[in-house]
């Protein structure tokens, strides 16, 4: 299964270069700086994505583990708030 956020940084990858041509071709420095904008935006979307998808997997296999990594967290950061 695909996440969305997959799919929008793909939809906003593609838009991002489409912009980036469009303001290349027209000499527009501004469309063009927003399309490579939104084309390093969509590849960051991607990745997260790619890694929430992951991790939801990972959790589907092991819950216990999941559940144990959790909780070591939660007890780190009690620990560090505490300081």
């Amino acid at each position: 299964m695909v996440d969305e956020n997959e799919v929008e940084g793909t939809v906003r990858k593609v838009g991002g270069k489409l912009q980036d041509a469009a303001g290349g071709l027209t000499g527009d420095e501004t469309l063009q700086a927003k399309g490579k904008l939104n084309q390093a935006a969509g590849a960051a979307q991607q990745t997260f994505g790619a890694a929430a998808e992951e991790i939801r997997e990972s959790v589907k296999e092991s819950p216990l583990s999941a559940l144990a990594i959790v909780g070591a967290i939660g007890i780190a950061i009690g620990f560090l708030a505490r300081r």
